[in-house]
């Protein structure tokens, strides 16, 4: 079996597996900022599945995002609504608001996917694969040179990334997901 195989057992239990490399990280990772760049994957197998090349026009991003529920913005002028909610129901994965925030750091950058690193009590950490559209090395690769094309600009925003897709109910198919497609909004729209 080939070292990718080693490395997919470790991270199915890192926390017993990594052992003090796990609570060093998460020490580390605390005290950067929210959305840092950095040099190489820390899940190497990870990454290279969901389409990551060591090459040019190809950068990883670790974002980390708050834990718990997802707040409203406080605003304080005006009556509030009869039917007002404290909590947001947002109808994305943490790995989504992940996927975007790294993208808005970012905007000339194109994601590609993202995975889970780690978490804690406060804070969950993914890392995010992004691709430069424009760069020589990505426009030449046949493996990922479909990314140029103008329809796959903004993936994220647009839940056109893995994260978004299961958000947005597009792993089901059959019974029970007739109205899933083509998106929840369309399918309201359509003419009867």
């Amino acid at each position: 079996m080939g070292m990718y195989h080693y490395i997919r057992k470790l991270w199915k239990r890192p926390k017993d597996n990594l052992g003090d490399i796990w609570r060093e990280r998460l020490v580390k990772w605390r005290r950067e900022p929210a959305t840092v760049r950095i040099a190489r994957p820390t899940r190497i197998d990870r990454a290279r599945e969901l389409g990551y090349r060591a090459k040019p026009g190809f950068i990883v991003v670790r974002q980390r995002i708050k834990r718990g529920g997802k707040q409203r913005p406080n605003d304080r002028r005006g009556r509030r609504p009869k039917h007002n909610r404290l909590k947001l129901v947002l109808a994305k994965s943490y790995q989504q608001v992940a996927e975007e925030r790294a993208n808005r750091m970012y905007p000339n950058l194109e994601v590609l996917n993202s995975y889970y690193v780690a978490e804690d009590g406060n804070y969950y950490w993914y890392e995010v694969i992004l691709v430069d559209r424009d760069h020589p090395a990505v426009i030449n690769d046949k493996r990922i040179s479909w990314i140029f094309k103008a329809q796959h600009t903004r993936r994220a925003f647009r839940g056109l990334t893995s994260a978004g897709k299961k958000s947005r109910g597009l792993r089901n198919k059959g019974k029970g997901a007739e109205k899933a497609r083509p998106s929840n909004r369309a399918k309201g729209r359509k003419i009867k």
